[in-house]
């Protein structure tokens, strides 16, 4: 998942939004949302790469999950694949309830999202929730997090307040890769980190990790990932639609391509492409019924514009 919202991002999405809601769909062209966390980069690259091959023009706005939300309902995003179930529940419900964004579908399975330590930590006792005040001095009082503004952050912030179970604990919120450099600088001396932990992510082959138990009331257990859209888009763009309910994504395939990313410094669309030509059966479910924006054959479009 993560990277940082820079104040100047935060600024052009309020003036983004104060422009109002968008006029008639033009569905030559589909603005997505990516909050920078690195498995929606993964998957908005793949569907940005898909939609080009098939005549479309791709415009991706670098959001942060509330202002995407809000964004979405304004009209000035039309898409976005990273909502992460049940975590962000509290923070897309009344969106849904009033129709303005619509879930489009499932698309990964089996995600994992909670505080996580490494395994080493809880084998000296640091299991749960409740554990953690115990360890707050090994801790150095400090909870890693992601992005400012991100749920989970303010879930947790909620808990350091007087009477919380983190009661004088600090979350230190950064980013992604933020949070991880400082889980990397710990690990090799077994020194104590607590941090927000997901899956899809190479963090979990190089790190030996533990996820929390107690905390499943706000982020449940084992998940999934959404791709949402803004009121009426799916019928106003149909063609977009098609794809959008096709494509899914898997564990593995995230993993593969987010350690490229993270571990090797492969750029995001390049990694995403050298996937899909290494795996082109791929294209077969994604594309089944998609055509072009001008009505031509979509799998084979793709596959010419991919070089397969």
């Amino acid at each position: 998942m993560k990277k940082t919202v820079t104040s100047a991002l935060a600024a052009s999405a309020l003036a983004l939004l104060a422009a109002g809601p968008a006029a008639a769909a033009d569905c030559d062209s589909v603005t997505f949302s990516d909050v920078g966390w690195t498995d929606i980069t993964v998957t908005t690259s793949a569907a940005k790469q898909v939609l080009t091959a098939l005549g479309y023009d791709v415009d991706v706005k670098v959001l942060s999950v509330p202002v995407t939300f809000a964004a979405l309902e304004a009209g000035d995003v039309d898409v976005f694949l990273g909502n992460w179930m049940p975590a962000q529940e509290s923070a897309i419900r009344p969106y849904l309830e009033s129709g303005a964004i619509e879930v489009v579908g499932t698309n990964l399975e089996g995600t994992q999202y909670t505080l996580a330590v490494p395994t080493y930590l809880a084998e000296k006792g640091l299991k749960t929730y409740a554990d953690v005040p115990r360890f707050k001095d090994e801790l150095d009082g400090k909870i890693y997090g992601i992005e400012p503004g991100n749920e989970g952050n303010t879930y947790l912030i909620s808990l350091t307040g007087p009477g919380g179970l983190f009661e004088g604990f600090q979350v230190v919120e950064s980013s992604e890769q933020g949070m991880l450099a400082q889980v990397s600088r710990l690990y090799p001396k077994k020194e104590g980190v607590v941090f927000l932990g997901w899956a899809p992510h190479p963090m979990n082959a190089n790190f030996e990790l533990t996820y929390l138990t107690g905390g499943e009331e706000f982020f449940g257990g084992a998940g999934i990932v959404q791709t949402v859209a803004r009121k009426g888009y799916l019928e106003e763009c149909p063609g977009v639609g098609a794809l959008l309910k096709n494509m899914t994504f898997s564990l593995e395939m995230e993993n593969q391509i987010m350690g490229e990313i993270l571990d090797k410094g492969a750029e995001p669309d390049a990694a995403v492409a050298q996937w899909i030509r290494a795996n082109p059966a791929a294209l077969e479910d994604w594309l089944d019924g998609v055509s072009t924006r001008d009505g031509s054959d979509g799998l084979a479009a793709v596959k010419d514009a991919m070089g397969l």
